[in-house]
This record gives C-alpha cells, structure tokens and sequence, in this order.
C-alpha cells in the first residue's frame, strides 16, 4: 500500500510512535548525565520514569497504528480512538518530564500535590486518572474490537 493511501489514524500513530521513540533517546541522554553527576549514580526518579515509559509508549502507539489499519470502523472513528490514547500518552509523559525538570516529587500521588511550587487540589490528580483510565481503555478496547470483528 502507498503511504498515500493509509489512513490518517495510522499515519498520526505511527509518527507519534517515533516521536516517543525519539524522546525516550533524548531523555535517556538526560538520565545518563543526571547519573554521571550523581553521588549514588542515579537520575531523579521521574528523569527514569519519562525515559522508560516514553519508550514503552512508541511500541504501544505502533500497535495502536496496526489496529487502527485493520479495524472495521469508520477512519473518523479510529482517528478518534487513536487521538484520545495519543492525549493521554503525552500528557503523561510531559508531566514526567515537567516532575523530572522541577524535581518537585518522586511520587506524585502523594499529599500535597505538587508542581513546582504549586500544590494542586487532590480532584485535579484524581479526575485526569479517571479520565486516562477510562479514555485509554474505551479507545484501545474500540480498535481491539473493531480489529477483531475485522477478523471474523
């Protein structure tokens, strides 16, 4: 198939997989020097934790571009069910980066809330995990399904 001719639900994950791939390099870049600068030989907690689930997201976005190929939906659909998962992804990994940046927590579930200075009220925390959890599942769950009944 031409490139032309894919859809652009799986034109958008596929790109959004390299960018992920891309910046799990570049924050892995900054993992190491914030391990070469440190006593104990460690990057701060969510240094680690964008560069790994940075990586982790770029396979899981190029799965999400195979199902959106095959699903039997509408391409308005996929692109919907891919758009949802491609907010939730970055968004989580630029708060990574923004808690990796401001060394502000090394959990941030814990009470106070904190960005940088700031303390977030605990429904903010509380109402984007709902909405990830349920965005991620319901989109992901809808190319699964519509890939399956592809199959059948």
């Amino acid at each position: 198939m031409e490139i032309g001719l894919l859809q652009n639900s799986v034109k958008l994950a596929i790109v959004f997989s390299g960018i992920y791939l891309w910046v799990g390099m570049l924050t892995g870049v900054w993992k190491y020097y914030q391990i070469s600068r440190s006593e104990l030989a460690r990057a701060h907690y969510y240094v680690d934790i964008a560069h790994r689930s940075s990586l982790l997201y770029a396979p899981a976005t190029l799965i999400l571009a195979i199902l959106a190929y095959f699903s039997i939906w509408s391409e308005w659909v996929n692109l919907l069910f891919v758009v949802i998962n491609l907010i939730f992804f970055s968004f989580s990994i630029l708060s990574y980066i923004l808690h990796g940046w401001l060394k502000d927590t090394s959990n941030q579930f814990k009470k106070p809330h904190q960005m940088g200075h700031f303390q977030l009220p605990s429904w903010i925390l509380r109402t984007a995990m709902i909405l990830l959890v349920i965005g991620e599942i319901i989109a992901t769950g809808g190319l699964l399904l519509g890939t399956v009944m592809a199959f059948m």
